[in-house]
């Protein structure tokens, strides 16, 4: 099948660790931002192929992982109040909230919908006039075009019992803080592909050229992310710095101009909290001023709920790439698949997922 069989093409995979083997003189620890491109990279045991002085590190781009807690515990609250219809994607109904998660909420008795669009929500929205109809709007830059855009249609079409809460974050700001911290590890990035099919790949330059990173857009298909890693690892080699495009077929420098445009028009950006990690300055996108009576926060007045994360729970140090998942003591034991204690045990995006499913561990 074109653009999927030439990038899951064994000998061209094998002829890009033969470089990478080649290339790498030196150690150097690669963060690949999205939890998509951690799950391909296990499932293909690219992490175990490479030579041993190139390491992986996960990042925070699975936008299950980083909503936080509060968020989870004000979608419980709200989609348990009367004449309210709550409606999410499906992977967000097992992330775990202080007590229960969205699914155990929906056998208690709420009306709590999966869709697969937020324009799915909106035509809830229209076929139930006499019910409030709350969307969970989370992720990261692929997700806020739809998410604004069902906002800006419910505004134009006057539709009043339709509202969003929200929980938008960006990845240039993640990758500051990364950066900034005292103990970082990454000296380069494999930027999310999709994200940069949005935003483009411009917003990365000032970060490149103010922290001195390789940062490389890819894709998720093996032959993509074994390309990715030779052109960060030939940049690091030669103490270059920049963003040099990897995912060309897809991603451009300044993006998708028509999302970008119904982006800026409803969201600002925001101080953002970050599960498990905490508030990142001007991380976060919320709904403007104009658009504010769609934010359910502000409509059902759940702003007040602020829950604590269970202490055993090391997925932010994880995000952040400062530990794999298992070494986390509460990996595999305390924290499965079963009775997850974060959210990147949940998410078919999460790193300690990943871990436990593909079975890198040492439990």
């Amino acid at each position: 099948m074109k653009f999927i069989d030439e990038y899951r093409d064994p000998a061209r995979a094998r002829a890009l660790l033969g470089r990478i083997r080649q290339v790498a003189r030196h150690d150097w620890t690669i963060m690949e931002i999205c939890g998509g491109q951690t799950h391909s990279i296990l499932r293909n045991g690219i992490d175990q192929l490479l030579p041993p002085n190139v390491r992986l590190v996960h990042g925070p781009g699975c936008p299950v992982c980083v909503t936080p807690l509060e968020t989870i515990d004000r979608a419980l609250c709200i989609a348990a109040m009367p004449e309210t219809i709550f409606t999410s994607f499906g992977d967000m109904l097992r992330v775990p909230g202080s007590g229960k998660d969205l699914f155990m909420a929906r056998s208690e008795g709420a009306d709590v919908r999966i869709v697969f669009s937020p324009l799915e929500a909106l035509q809830i929205a229209r076929d139930n006039p006499e019910k409030e109809v709350v969307f969970l709007a989370v992720g990261f830059e692929t997700t806020a075009p739809a998410n604004a855009m069902a906002v800006h249609q419910a505004a134009r079409e006057g539709l009043g019992n339709f509202s969003e809460l929200v929980s938008q974050v960006m990845v240039p700001p993640a990758m500051r803080a990364i950066l900034s911290s005292p103990d970082n590890r990454v000296r380069g990035f494999l930027a999310a592909g999709h994200v940069c099919a949005v935003m483009g790949y411009e917003e990365y330059e000032p970060v490149a050229e103010e922290f001195g990173v390789p940062v490389v857009p890819t894709g998720f298909e093996p032959v993509d992310l074994l390309d990715g890693i030779l052109k960060t690892v030939e940049l690091l080699e030669t103490g270059k710095s920049g963003v040099v495009n990897a995912y060309g077929r897809v991603v451009s420098r300044e993006g998708n101009p028509q999302a970008r445009k119904v982006m800026q028009e409803v969201f600002e950006v925001a101080d953002r909290p970050w599960r498990g990690i905490g508030v990142i300055p001007q991380s976060g996108l919320v709904l403007r001023e104009a658009y504010a009576r769609f934010d359910a926060e502000k409509r059902f007045d759940v702003g007040h709920i602020a829950p604590q994360e269970s202490p055993l729970c090391k997925s932010g140090e994880v995000l952040q790439g400062h530990l794999k998942p298992s070494d986390c003591p509460a990996f595999g034991r305390e924290c499965t698949p079963q009775n997850p204690l974060g959210a990147t045990m949940v998410s078919s995006e999460g790193a300690c997922a990943a871990y436990f499913r593909y079975h890198r561990n040492s439990v």
